[in-house]
C-alpha cells in the first residue's frame, strides 16, 4: 500500500505580492455612501450643505483610491506571483473612481458655497455632471464585464487558509457570486446615472441611489473584514 504524502503547507513569497485592496475597498464603500448622501442632500430643498467638509471628504477618498488604483494599473503584474486580473478588476475601477471624487472635491472647494446658496442648485449639479457622466456610464458597463468575468471564471474564492472567507473555499460560486453582484449593482447605478440627471427627482434617481448605497454598504463592511482575514492568510502563509 502506497501512503499519500501529506500535502505541503501553502506559501507565499510576500515581497511579491502586495496586497491592499483592503483600503481600496473601504474607501470605495465609503465614496458610494458619500456619493448617495450628497445627492440626497442636494435633492432637499432646504438641507443645509457644508462644501468644506464634503471636499475634505471626497478629497481624502479620491487621493487614497487615486494613488492606489494608478499604482495598481501602471505595475503590471502588480503581484508576479498572484492573480494578474486584480490590476483590471480592483485598480482600474478604483482610479476611475478616485479621480471623479477628486473632480468633485476641488469643485466643492472652490464652488461649494456658491453651489450650497443657488436656488435650484439640484438642476445646476445636473448639468455640471452631464459631460462626465458618460464616462460613468461606461465604467458601468465595465463593472458588469467584471461581474461577468467573475462568475464565468470563479474569480475572487479565497484559499482555506485565510480565515472566514477561506470556510467556503470548496465552494468557489458562493464568493464569485457574492462579489460579482456587487459590481453588477455599481454597474447598474453607473449606467442608469445619465438617464436619471434627466429628471433628478424621479424614479432613476432612487434606483441610482439604492444601487449604490447597497453595493457602497457592502464594500465597506467587506473591506474592513477583510482587515482581519487578510492579516490572518499572510500569518498562515508566511
Amino acid at each position: 500500500m502506497i501512503l499519500a504524502a501529506a500535502e505541503e503547507p501553502l506559501k507565499i513569497d510576500w515581497a511579491n505580492m502586495p496586497t491592499y485592496n483592503t483600503v481600496m475597498s473601504v474607501a470605495a464603500g465609503a465614496g458610494l455612501l458619500l456619493v448617495v448622501w450628497l445627492g440626497r442632500l442636494l435633492l432637499t430643498p432646504d438641507a443645509r450643505l457644508h462644501p468644506t467638509g464634503w471636499s475634505l471628504a471626497f478629497g481624502v477618498l479620491g487621493f487614497i483610491l487615486t494613488t492606489t488604483g494608478l499604482h495598481m494599473t501602471l505595475t503590471w503584474p502588480l503581484a508576479p506571483g498572484g492573480f494578474p486580473f486584480d490590476n483590471v478588476i480592483f485598480g482600474e475601477p478604483a482610479l476611475a473612481f478616485g479621480v471623479l471624487m477628486l473632480a468633485a472635491a476641488v469643485y466643492l472647494w472652490k464652488h461649494g458655497t456658491a453651489l450650497a446658496e443657488r436656488p435650484d442648485r439640484t438642476a445646476d449639479v445636473a448639468g455640471l455632471a452631464g459631460p462626465v457622466s458618460v464616462f460613468v456610464l461606461g465604467m458601468g458597463l465595465a463593472c458588469f464585464g467584471i461581474a461577468a468575468a467573475g462568475i464565468h471564471y470563479q474569480l475572487f474564492a479565497a484559499p482555506p487558509q485565510e480565515p472566514i472567507s477561506g470556510l467556503l473555499a470548496d465552494h468557489p460560486m458562493v464568493e464569485a457570486s457574492f462579489i460579482s453582484a456587487l459590481y453588477a449593482l455599481v454597474g447598474i447605478g453607473a449606467v442608469l446615472f445619465p438617464f436619471a440627471l434627466r429628471a433628478p427627482r424621479g424614479p432613476l434617481t432612487l434606483v441610482v441611489g439604492v444601487c449604490w448605497g447597497l453595493s457602497g454598504l457592502a464594500f465597506l463592511l467587506f473591506g474592513a473584514l477583510n482587515y482581519f482575514t487578510h492579516i490572518g492568510l499572510i500569518v498562515n502563509t508566511m
